[in-house]
């Protein structure tokens, strides 16, 4: 079975647009794709401007939203999409095929990523790690699909870093989430530590708030040191692009402390230079040492 695309030619035009999603949208993506071979390097594009694309597309706020969801969702995941279709779609397509991606991966995305379309509020931890198993754990799924792996343990690793790297998404976002009326921060946590939502609308910065964020971050990191040890479940190819996937994600929690746990008014992260100068140390503890470091 071959895709059914007019030619090579527009299928390489199809990854190229997904490389640029990748490098626009996502620095650290981006980076650690570069050091895998190269037609694994544009699946992992494709599979990153699909889950960017649907992610964009799960903010939608018109009235016929839920329609308009749907009607994406049955293009993005057409199995032979032409050269006219949405070039995300193309590679996407072919990607899943090369490399034997069940549909249903793409599939609990979608279903994950639609629950954004109305406002969202989180009561549990358990409902954070239920979402973050939605949107987070199908994506390193996929990609273990695409990189390889040594053993079936990796698929549970691959879920434990889904959800560790989701996360932080959530930590990293706060603020933005909020004035898009969305709050996945726990109501429980919130309540254990006396802070309240209308404080949250106001973007108050307390001395609550911080040991609220500091237990967000030290329970996240706890997750990182579940999954980090699967890295070495992985083909050889792709054990530093998860290694430095996992190091970068865990250097915003570090972007958060260092500037007083403020995620209301700014969103962390780690500026380009720095993801540069932590690869060695990286490729050191994934392929010398034998280990990652606990984060």
């Amino acid at each position: 079975m071959t895709l059914d695309v007019p030619s090579l030619a527009a299928l390489d035009r199809a990854y190229e647009h997904c490389r640029k999603i990748t490098r626009d949208n996502s620095h650290t993506v981006y980076l650690a794709s570069l050091l895998l071979p190269y037609e694994k390097r544009r699946s992992f594009w494709a599979l990153y401007a699909f889950a960017r694309v649907s992610d964009d597309r799960s903010d939608d706020t018109a009235p016929d939203r839920h329609a308009r969801w749907a009607e994406y969702c049955q293009s993005i995941l057409d199995p032979a999409p032409d050269a006219s279709a949405d070039p995300v779609a193309v590679a996407w397509a072919d990607a899943r095929h090369r490399h034997h991606i069940p549909r249903a991966l793409s599939e609990r995305l979608l279903a994950g990523l639609g629950r954004d379309l109305d406002r969202v509020e989180i009561d549990t931890y358990d409902d954070l790690v239920q979402y973050a198993h939605g949107v987070g754990c199908p994506v390193p799924v996929m990609a273990m699909h695409i990189v390889g792996a040594q053993s079936e343990a990796a698929l549970s690793y691959a879920v434990t870093l889904g959800v560790a790297v989701q996360l932080t998404n959530v930590l990293r976002d706060v603020g933005e989430d909020l004035r898009a009326g969305r709050r996945y921060l726990p109501r429980e946590d919130l309540a254990r530590f006396g802070v309240s939502e209308e404080e949250l609308a106001r973007g108050l910065v307390s001395d609550r708030f911080r040991a609220l964020m500091r237990f967000q971050i030290e329970r996240n990191r706890r997750v990182y040191s579940e999954a980090l040890p699967g890295i070495h479940e992985l083909a050889p190819a792709g054990r530093l692009t998860a290694a430095l996937v996992a190091d970068l994600y865990m250097g915003v929690l570090s972007d958060i402390e260092a500037h007083d746990h403020d995620v209301l008014h700014r969103r962390a992260r780690v500026p380009d230079l720095d993801k540069l100068r932590r690869l060695p140390a990286v490729a050191y503890r994934t392929f010398v040492s034998g280990h990652e470091r606990s984060p």
